[in-house]
């Protein structure tokens, strides 16, 4: 967590004509300046910047907030990553509240990047490939393709620029044999892919080989930067397009966003090398766009798209799938000049809950009485994963498309044993679903870094209906059901902000301290000694968070 006097002494040095002027055009106009409002379509400028109060506001859509908020807004971050990203703009260092963050990143990923891009223009072999597969040499530029050569010489580079072994290691692109006690380049005579965070730092490395190496591509390995289920591939590049399309196209290769975004479709992302996940949601939730998965037709594609459906469904999103047969995919499409088409295909995907029902009748042979009566059994299953609504109307779509093989509406029962994911689980168990509680847990599990600032303040022991919940969210156990239930919920939303969620603790403390207060009168068993320590405590503690003080025990 970055420490509270770090931002202070950050927003110090921040000016806000500076920080808004380095993304949009601002005029003088008065003691202020004017601008027309980023976040809206607008004609005459109403947005307005103030280097007095350090604030800005439009008077059209109502944003406003200061340099923080803005790069937040614009840049589409969270809390933490603007902060981060104005850091590096103002060439400040940041100190982490963690010890084991007090570290700034190694610069070991930007040096290797500059010197693969080199050595791509250097070697024949991948030039040529580059050139065969269609990719502009702007395209290259702009990903930051490059070309990884032997193991030893990337050794000798990264010791050459003097960085150390162990944080070549740590950043993933050196690997290490304690057999041998022997380092080795992990991208060897490949075709080289940075991956970026969402706030653009290089966070590992993506490498498709040209020499037949056994694996066709390799990524980085997982580390504190580097996490292939919480990232996507060209996200940095990708989400200003996708804001203003309202609309994310999700593929399954590097080559195919690239040709993608060459193509003009530059609201193109990739997975890296993995299905769909619970983590990707909250990347894909921001700005809530159209989700569209453009996957291969073959048995591994369908798996994943059938897969990433029924996550993306039972979450929400809207949007569909995209299944490209015959063999081909996005990228040799764009190559071979069939624009329009693809346009056309993205325009009208499959709705997702549509393709998870239709894969799913065509897994089974519906001739066979039992396995009908499976399929049947399996489709209301994922049914029951959706809104009572959405239920009910793909109930309908179930049994049309099972009608003509016998099968009546009437047998597609929904209703009784419900196990809606969107229905929290809490109601499913008979337990009081307590809106706030959840909420937290979920700001919890979208925001790590707002962990140790809860804690600090509140015990787990304090909430009264999920704290079983609550400690699985704070010890990292994301998969458990109880916390992917809550993390497809839309009807919670997180506290993203670190003001709101201090006022929300506030607020939930004093009532929590309220009731034990009520507690201590009324209850006949304790001293009247112990219960004037109590009632003195109690009204002390209140006190205290009225004033925005939290209690210190």
């Amino acid at each position: 967590m970055i420490a509270q006097d770090s931002i202070e002494a950050l927003k110090a040095r921040l000016d806000i004509v500076d920080v808004v002027g380095s993304y949009i055009e601002l005029k003088k106009a008065g003691g202020n300046f004017k601008a027309p409002c980023p976040f809206h379509d607008e004609k005459s400028p109403s947005f307005v910047v103030s280097p007095q109060k350090q604030i800005y506001h439009c008077f059209g859509c109502g944003a406003g907030g200061d340099s923080i908020k803005f790069v937040m807004e614009y840049e589409k971050l969270n809390y933490p990553e603007a902060i981060e990203k104005l850091a590096d703009s103002y060439n400040f260092t940041l100190t982490y509240t963690d010890n084991k963050q007090n570290k700034p990143r190694s610069q070991v990923m930007d040096a290797l990047n500059s010197w693969y891009q080199t050595l791509l223009t250097q070697h024949e072999v991948a030039l040529q490939y580059i050139k065969e597969r269609g990719i502009y040499e702007s395209s290259v530029e702009k990903f930051g393709v490059g070309y990884a050569p032997d193991s030893l010489s990337t050794i000798n580079y990264i010791k050459s620029q003097h960085f150390t072994m162990q944080e070549a290691i740590e950043m993933g692109v050196v690997g290490y044999e304690p057999s041998r006690n022997q380092t080795y380049a992990r991208f060897i005579e490949r075709i080289t892919f940075p991956i970026h965070s969402a706030n653009g730092s290089i966070v590992g490395f993506g490498g498709r080989t040209i020499t037949g190496h056994q694996a066709k591509y390799v990524n980085s390995p997982e580390t504190p930067f580097f996490n292939k289920s919480r990232l996507l591939y060209a996200y940095h590049l990708a989400k200003q397009a996708i804001y203003k399309r309202d609309e994310i196209i999700i593929t399954e290769g590097y080559l195919d966003v690239i040709m993608l975004h060459q193509a003009g479709f530059d609201n193109a992302v990739a997975t890296l090398g993995t299905a769909l996940t619970p983590e990707h949601l909250p990347l894909l939730r921001k700005g809530s766009p159209r989700v569209v998965m453009a996957y291969d037709g073959d048995k591994a594609g369908r798996a994943a798209a059938l897969k990433a459906s029924k996550l993306l469904s039972a979450a929400g999103f809207n949007g569909g799938v995209v299944v490209f047969e015959g063999g081909l995919d996005p990228a040799d499409m764009v190559k071979d000049g069939r624009i329009e088409e693809l346009s056309a295909i993205f325009r009208e995907p499959k709705p997702f809950i549509e393709f998870v029902l239709d894969e799913l009748l065509s897994l089974y042979d519906l001739r066979d009485p039992k396995a009908k009566e499976a399929c049947m059994q399996e489709g209301i299953a994922y049914l029951k994963t959706l809104s009572p609504i959405l239920q009910e109307e793909y109930k309908t779509y179930l049994a049309s498309r099972l009608g003509g093989l016998g099968v009546s509406p009437s047998l597609i029962k929904l209703s009784s044993n419900t196990n809606v994911a969107n229905t929290n689980f809490a109601q499913q168990q008979g337990r009081h679903r307590d809106i706030w509680e959840l909420t937290l847990i979920k700001t919890v599990l979208e925001y790590p870094e707002f962990i140790d600032h809860i804690l600090d303040v509140l015990d787990p022991s304090l909430l009264q209906f999920h704290s079983h919940e609550f400690s699985l969210a704070i010890s990292g156990n994301r998969d458990a059901p109880e916390l992917m239930a809550i993390m497809v919920d839309e009807t919670l939303r997180p506290l993203k902000d670190e003001e709101l969620l201090n006022a929300e603790l506030f607020a939930f403390l004093i009532k929590h301290y309220e009731r034990e207060l009520k507690k201590v009168n009324i209850t006949p068993s304790i001293s009247f000694e112990e219960k004037a320590f109590y009632i003195r405590k109690y009204r002390d503690v209140i006190a205290r968070l009225k004033r925005g003080e939290f209690p210190k025990e």
